[in-house]
């Protein structure tokens, strides 16, 4: 693996495009650079490398399937040693490439002006990553900006974004931190989530991967509200949920993720187990709602096992072995079903 193979393949673990067995290298990658030479690393280093990888990191790991397990067929002799040293070599080789590409400082124009106001831009082609005052990590896209207080000053913690950045913002209570965009105004307590609002675009949208978050258009927005307590025009969004803003229709609209991820692993093999059994599994792992017939499905079970697949994918799987199919409300999976099939044996 080349250091540009490397980099393509952090961005797709960022952006949550990676296989199960890329996120599972990038992971024990991580997990090296805290052992390294049996000590750990010093903290201005670590928090390099953590600032690189964390966003991904905070949901709970999938479980990753075990390797088949393979017999050696080398005889025990000092060529099977010599091989075996020079693949670990290798290896090496290619952590310290990695390790040295994540310690790249952060390429980001910062403009300080007089009344207090600092401005981070991110002219690279690459996310770039860095902490406000309170500790809040922000990984700032390509082409985006962010405008905050120099010391987050105020009741409130406000900045104000054009472009693209995910938040992994620091739990404060008593201070409510707010993200403006031209269209949205988003407010949490301490959690993470996107916001995707470039100025050459109307539109804006909003994806939690966890906690809750409050949205609300910019026009007339009631500054004081919050996840406790959302504007009643106002948006709740919670873990897997997004908002996307339309300008043209004025209206906010609440709907799935594209690829939800797990967030309380749960077992997915099941055999002649209940229908409604299934769909609770999936709805305590991604935490969405399914809504179906429950008496049209009462007496139906199903053998299937899920793996690695997305959660959509999963679906499709089962409709397609009792016969139905679903659709999406906002952010609600709806069931459509005529009741078991004569194949399911329910």
């Amino acid at each position: 693996m080349t250091e540009p193979e490397f980099h393509k393949l952090l961005q797709r673990y960022l952006a949550g495009q990676c296989t199960t067995e890329e996120q599972a290298l990038v992971e024990h990658w991580y997990d090296r650079l805290e052992q390294a030479d049996g000590q750990v690393l010093p903290a201005q280093n670590q928090a390099e490398v953590e600032q690189a990888i964390w966003a991904r990191l905070l949901q709970n790991r999938r479980p990753v399937k075990p390797a088949p397990r393979v017999v050696a067929m080398w005889p025990s002799t000092p060529w099977r040693w010599a091989a075996a040293l020079a693949l670990l070599a290798v290896s090496l080789g290619l952590l310290m490439l990695a390790t040295s590409r994540l310690r790249t400082p952060a390429q980001l124009n910062q403009v300080a002006s007089a009344n207090g106001w600092l401005l981070r831009t991110n002219p690279t082609q690459q996310v770039q990553y860095f902490r406000l005052p309170d500790s809040s990590r922000i990984s700032l896209h390509p082409g985006s900006s962010l405008r905050y207080r120099t010391a987050l000053a105020g009741p409130r913690r406000e900045v104000h974004l054009e472009g693209e950045a995910f938040f992994q913002v620091s739990k404060n209570p008593e201070r409510p931190f707010l993200v403006f965009t031209k269209q949205v105004v988003t407010t949490v307590l301490g959690t993470s989530f996107r916001v995707k609002a470039y100025a050459a675009g109307k539109d804006a949208s909003v994806a939690v991967r966890e906690g809750k978050v409050a949205v609300q258009a910019r026009e007339g927005a009631q500054l004081d509200a919050s996840p406790a307590h959302p504007a009643a025009l106002g948006v709740l969004l919670l873990p897997n949920q997004q908002v996307v803003y339309s300008a043209a229709q004025r209206r906010l609209k609440k709907e799935l993720v594209d690829r939800p991820v797990v967030l309380a692993p749960q077992p997915f093999e099941f055999e002649a187990r209940p229908v409604a059994e299934v769909l609770g599994a999936l709805e305590k792992a991604y935490g969405v709602d399914i809504v179906y017939d429950k008496a049209k499905l009462a007496n139906c079970t199903v053998s299937i096992t899920f793996y690695d697949e997305p959660l959509f994918e999963k679906l499709g799987l089962l409709c397609k072995s009792l016969g139905a199919h679903y659709t999406l409300s906002d952010a609600t999976i709806l069931i459509h079903s005529e009741g078991c099939q004569s194949h399911l044996g329910g």
